[in-house]
Formats: C-alpha cells, sequence, structure tokens
C-alpha cells in the first residue's frame, strides 16, 4: 500500500463503496479531496457534493464531460463499428478516458500525490481506469482499496460497509430491493452482480432503467432519417416532430430518447472480462444501438469492398479490444484511430429507419459517392457489365480449387464417395 499520507483525489460516485471509501482514506491520514465526471449519468450532483463534503473531503470537483465524452470516444466508435464479441457496444469502456483524464487535470491542477477508485479487485474497471491514469502520468501513485488487505478483510461484504457508514454517520440508501450493481452514463447503463450471477437468472422486469419493455413500446412505428459525413451524424430527421437537428451532442441525445420510448438497445450476454474470468452484465444502449445499425447499412452503399474487410478485419476488431481492456492512451490505440478517417471518407448519405419495439428496420439509403450502380447490379438490363466475361473470372477462380480436389481424388480423401466435413454425404 502506498504511503499513508499526502492528498488523494478519489473517484467519487456518491455511493456506499466510494462513501465509505472516502472516509477510511481520511481514517488513514490522506487529504482526501473528491471527482465527479458528469458523463450523462442521471444523477443528484449536488446531492452528491453535499454528501462528500459531509464526509469529510476537503474540496469536491465535478466536469461537465458529456460534449468530448461523444465527439472524441462515442462518434470514432461508431465510425469503427467498435463491438466486443459481437455484442456489446462498449458502453462503460468508452466512458473511462474521459473520466480518468478528467480526474489526472484536476490531480495536477490541485497538486495531488494519490489518485483512488472505487473497483472492485475482480473487474475492468480497475485495470481501465489505472492505466488510462499511467498513460497520462506516468508517475502517479494509485490507491486501490479493494486490492489493499487492511481494506477487504474489514469490510468482507455489504453488511460491514453499512455498519461503518452507520459509524461515520455516513447517509445510505437501502438498495435490497434491486439487489445488483449499476453504471450509468448517456451511451448506456450496465447491470451487474447481485441475483445476475447467475446467469440463468431472467432480469426482472422493473430492472430496465432506460428503455420501454419492447412489447409496450408504442403500436405505430416511428421513422427517422440520419445523414452522415465521413461516417459522422451530422443531421437527424424526426417527421413526427418537425425537428431536424444538427448539433452532435443534440443528435445523439435525440436518439437515445427514441430508441428508449420504442424499447431499443436491450441485451444480456455473459462476457469474458480482460482480467480472465467471465461475467454475465446486461446493458441498454438505445441511441448507440440505432446509430450503429444505420452506420453499418451506409458503409454498404458507400465504401470499398476491400476497405471495409480490411477495416472490419483489423480496426473494429483491434480497437474494440483496446477500449474494453483499457489500453487507450497507448502507441497502438494512437496506431489504429489514425485509419479511421481514412476508411470513412467515402460515408457519406442518408439512411432511412423505422424503429419499433425494439427493433431498428432500415428502410432506404442514399449516397453520392457512386459506387453503387443500380443498372450494373440490374437482373433486367446489361448494363455495362457483359455476362461472358465472368466465365473467364471462374476459371481463374476455381484452377486452385480443381487442383485440390484432383489431389484429394488421388488420395481417396475427395469427390463424392467421401465422408465430407460439412454436410450429410458419405
Amino acid at each position: 500500500m502506498p504511503e499513508k499520507s499526502g492528498r488523494v483525489l478519489l473517484a467519487y460516485s456518491g455511493g456506499l463503496d466510494t462513501s465509505c471509501i472516502l472516509a477510511w482514506l481520511i481514517e488513514q491520514g490522506y487529504e482526501v479531496y473528491a471527482f465527479m465526471a458528469d458523463v450523462g449519468q442521471e444523477e443528484d450532483f449536488e446531492a452528491a457534493r453535499v454528501k462528500a463534503l459531509k464526509v469529510g473531503a476537503k474540496k469536491f470537483f465535478l466536469k461537465d464531460l458529456k460534449r468530448e465524452f461523444i465527439t472524441e470516444l462515442i462518434y470514432p466508435a461508431i465510425q469503427a463499428n467498435c463491438i466486443y464479441e459481437n455484442v456489446y457496444l462498449l458502453g462503460t469502456s468508452l466512458a473511462r478516458p474521459v473520466i480518468a483524464r478528467g480526474m489526472i487535470e484536476v490531480a495536477d491542477q490541485e497538486g495531488c500525490d494519490f489518485v483512488s477508485h472505487g473497483c472492485t479487485g475482480k473487474g475492468n474497471d480497475q485495470v481501465r481506469f489505472e492505466l488510462a491514469f499511467y498513460g497520462l502520468k506516468p508517475d502517479i501513485k494509485v490507491v486501490a482499496p479493494w486490492r489493499i488487505p487492511e481494506f477487504y478483510n474489514k469490510f468482507p461484504g455489504r453488511q460491514a460497509l453499512l455498519q461503518y457508514a452507520a459509524e461515520k454517520g455516513i447517509p445510505v440508501f437501502q438498495t435490497a430491493a434491486k439487489p445488483w450493481s449499476t453504471d450509468e452514463n448517456l451511451f448506456h447503463i450496465s447491470y451487474e452482480a447481485g441475483i445476475l450471477e447467475d446467469p440463468n437468472i431472467t432480469p426482472p422486469a422493473d430492472m430496465w432503467k432506460l428503455t420501454t419493455a419492447p412489447e409496450d413500446a408504442p403500436q405505430d412505428p416511428e421513422r427517422i432519417a440520419i445523414e452522415f459525413k465521413t461516417g459522422l451524424p451530422t443531421k437527424l430527421v424526426v417527421p413526427a416532430d418537425a425537428k431536424e437537428i444538427t448539433d452532435p451532442v443534440e443528435i445523439f441525445l435525440t436518439l437515445n430518447a427514441l430508441g428508449r420510448k420504442h424499447g431499443i438497445g436491450r441485451i444480456d450476454i455473459v462476457e469474458n472480462r480482460f482480467i480472465g474470468v467471465k461475467s454475465r452484465g446486461c446493458y441498454e444502449s438505445p441511441g448507440a444501438t440505432i446509430l450503429r445499425a444505420a452506420h453499418v447499412d451506409l458503409e454498404g452503399l458507400t465504401l470499398d469492398r476491400n476497405v471495409r474487410a480490411l477495416r472490419d478485419q483489423f480496426t473494429t476488431v483491434a480497437l474494440s479490444r483496446i477500449l474494453y481492456n483499457g489500453h487507450f492512451f497507448t502507441p497502438e490505440r494512437e496506431f489504429i484511430t489514425s485509419a479511421i478517417p481514412t476508411s470513412q471518407r467515402t460515408v457519406n448519405g442518408i439512411v432511412k429507419l423505422k424503429l419499433y419495439k425494439g427493433n431498428v428496420v432500415v428502410e432506404g439509403r442514399e449516397s453520392e459517392e457512386g459506387l453503387y450502380d443500380s443498372s450494373q447490379s440490374s437482373m433486367d438490363e446489361l448494363g455495362g457489365f457483359e455476362p461472358t466475361d465472368a466465365t473467364g473470372f471462374i476459371e481463374i477462380e476455381s484452377i486452385r480449387i480443381k487442383k485440390w480436389a484432383q489431389a484429394n481424388i488421388r488420395k481417396g480423401q475427395g469427390g463424392v464417395g467421401a465422408q465430407e466435413v460439412y454436410g450429410s454425404r458419405v
């Protein structure tokens, strides 16, 4: 454990854990400052400020990071179609770099010797925060109470924390009726732990906070259009409200509201944490789900085939893993993200969408990029494509396949009489 003196900046949520950590750090001899980041979570920040100061924090800092969260993290992730293990849109992961950067700015400003957090010793966030801290300020010292034996032995469970809070006069709100933990920002909300640790327990209906249950969503679909320039959303048209929105933050917030209304963006998964254990998590990402669906669709119309394949294979997979594992402030992240603008140069156009009972349905798309030629694709006209040209293409493409088949037949391992890896013929 680091030396028990000096000024420490604590990532403070206002909840039971970080409130107890704040009091415990003071008890250990630290001068504690509390830091909160506004990344769009529904939170009473004034109540949190009052509580932190009441517990004993010397100062309280609140930084509004919503705009940079959207423009510097969310939108590049949308451009790269980031997704972890083909299902998780990385809402928690995306917020950590801007929060960590905000903390280090305050730590520098206030001359803090340490930074601290309330992340558990089994989770991803301890890694994400601390690697970000070191990537921004290599000489910073970190106090991680949930990895300090004298702390976690003193607080082996929730009851011990509640008892300590009572002893210290820390106000807490009982959550026995909702036995799970949450993390919220404007991109999403996550639910884990508690009853959700049994992967076969269906989440109770009242757990979901952001989105209407799809079966309770409006009976009438809602149609919208999103315009993209270089893979970034630049205009959202909502005919039902006679709205055209161009501010990047307002676009995302409006998509969030629409997704919530129509029950879009719920998932329930078991994922592989970076530290090597599996974890069950439930997520709601309403606006992000709509935006990603539109972006992926537009790329089909506007992005060159080989560029798309390379981007999917390298940028999408690599950046998703970098974000999930907390490697944002690294040379590999800089290298990967440098390729995004080039890949998105032609991703310009408009996508029409229908939002209906948990579904995002693409109803049309248009672009002036010119990669799609309707006459060339048509089954009703030649349109500049000579069918006989395909004969030579197939002949060349089949050379290696024929050789492979001939070699297998000579060895008795090929042909219609041999058992195939896929299929029923024996």
